[in-house]
């Protein structure tokens, strides 16, 4: 694709991106639904007016990077620790919830086959797909909403964390079951060294940050380095780990997280994402789809497929969060935060097709999952969190009476 060309497209994203997503907030949404819709309108799905390139990926690459490492400066550490085997169960049951449910939607869809043969296998990536969580809307959801750094946003981009871990492992035994070359153990032992060589280097930068931090307050020189720490984290999680760079890119943001300028730091890197690179990852959600050669067959099992990858998504977070104490408005917070679906569900696809264990075909019912999951994720947290809030002030409203009758009284 031709450089200038690309420029023009990426003008194209910028404004429509902008004016779909003041139009979502005049209508009460979260901006990130518009900015995922003006990429649908402006995308081969409708108008074609821009088509997905190596740039515009790459952009929306960064994009998704610059998100998580806000995430993760933006996280409450102490929640962190706290909500840590909280979030690991709800990770864990969240992935192995849709795991099961997409593997038997394929064999109910295409017939039950024995264990080891090539339909079997079929059917469980169909479900490994439906394990991934995309954290980086409901991120960006949570931080319009202004409850990110709460307890439930802290659990729910926790999870998401773990969760993305979790499903990188299954794709590699998945894989590694139907090609015994793929060793999945080493997955398994790349990811204990990545979190353990995190902490050791993460220490280290920590206090040279602190240092710098501490005599450079409130300068530019603090937030370009922790961009460049950031950018290094996410190439080294991925080049020499086998980690989503999603994952390095937050745990570079957690080692910063506790500096006295964070949220100077934060702010900082908020200009770029809003700007451009936000704008371009979530546009790039609508881009990337095309519903050609769909049949009625075809059609049907992609609204299954959907129905499935939201409802066990919700089932296995939010009941788990409900057994572990949270009340059910909390669960369902949890729930519906884990049911977006993005990038890693298209890598995830991408290497189905390379390893033979997906049809070109099915690639339309992932980018409809995340269309959908996209797009309902934060109008559903929205309305859970204006419920509550609704609730509180209900709740507030009721003993104010009381409140007044015993100052009367006394």
């Amino acid at each position: 694709m031709d450089r200038i060309v690309f420029f023009r497209d990426l003008a194209l994203i910028i404004v429509s991106a902008k004016l779909f997503g003041l139009v979502a907030a005049k209508l009460k949404a979260p901006q990130v639904v518009g900015e995922i819709i003006a990429g649908l309108v402006m995308g081969p799905s409708i108008f074609g007016f821009v088509k997905q390139s190596d740039y515009m990926s790459l952009l929306a690459e960064i994009g998704v990077i610059m998100i998580m490492f806000s995430a993760g400066l933006e996280t409450n550490l102490k929640e962190l620790v706290k909500t840590g085997p909280k979030a690991f169960m709800i990770a864990l049951i969240g992935v192995f919830v849709p795991l099961g449910g997409g593997t038997l939607l394929y064999s109910c869809f295409y017939g039950f086959e024995a264990v080891g043969s090539d339909g079997f296998y079929r059917a469980l990536f169909i479900g490994t797909i439906l394990t991934a969580t995309s954290v980086g809307i409901t991120v960006q959801t949570l931080k319009e909403l202004g409850h990110l750094k709460e307890h439930v946003g802290t659990l729910i981009t926790s999870a998401a964390i773990i969760d993305d871990v979790i499903g990188i492992i299954v794709l590699t035994f998945v894989i590694g079951f139907k090609n015994p070359e793929s060793k999945p153990s080493t997955v398994v032992i790349h990811t204990l060294l990545f979190f353990v060589s995190s902490i050791c280097v993460g220490l280290l930068m920590y206090y040279i940050f602190k240092y710098i931090d501490k005599h450079h307050p409130h300068q530019r020189r603090v937030p370009i380095l922790g961009l460049a720490l950031c950018m290094f984290f996410a190439f080294a999680a991925e080049e020499f780990f086998g980690i989503a760079d999603i994952t390095g890119a937050y745990v570079a943001g957690l080692i910063l997280c506790n500096l006295n300028d964070s949220d100077y730091i934060a702010r900082k890197i908020d200009i770029n994402s809003y700007m451009i690179f936000g704008p371009v990852f979530f546009a790039s959600i609508g881009l990337k789809t095309e519903f050609k050669g769909f049949t009625s067959s075809l059609l049907i099992f992609s609204l299954c497929f959907v129905a499935v990858g939201l409802v066990t998504k919700v089932i296995g977070c939010g009941l788990t969060a409900k057994i572990m104490g949270y009340n059910w408005n909390e669960s369902l917070k949890v729930g519906v935060g884990m049911m977006t679906r993005g990038e890693v569900a298209l890598i995830v696809a991408q290497k189905g097709l390379s390893e033979g264990m997906l049809d070109a075909k099915y690639f339309a019912c992932v980018i409809l999952l995340i269309i959908v999951s996209s797009i309902s994720t934060p109008i559903v947290l929205k309305l859970l969190y204006r419920k509550s809030h609704g609730n509180k002030r209900t709740d507030d409203e009721e003993q104010q009476p009381v409140h007044e009758q015993s100052s009367v009284q006394t």
